[in-house]
């Protein structure tokens, strides 16, 4: 995944962040954020969604499935009768 990696590290870059400030702020060592960056160890599930979460961009920016780092619009739930 190395164009992922690339996206990530490139937004921590643009927000002028270190690669401990963000692992603090997602709640992991510095050491694994590395590891991500570098592909060493692959994204889970749970940190895309705190990443995401963190710069307020949608997973499918994250994983380069879009250029519009916009979110998604959540679905208003309808109730059942």
């Amino acid at each position: 995944m190395p164009k992922v990696k690339n996206r990530i590290k490139d937004l921590r870059e643009d927000h002028d962040l270190t690669q401990q400030q963000l692992a603090d702020a997602i709640g992991i060592t510095q050491r694994k954020y590395s590891y991500i960056e570098t592909g060493t160890q692959q994204l889970t599930d749970e940190l895309l969604v705190r990443l995401a979460d963190y710069y307020r961009v949608s997973i499918d920016y994250l994983l380069l499935q879009t250029d519009d780092p916009r979110r998604y619009r959540r679905r208003k739930q309808t109730k059942s009768k």
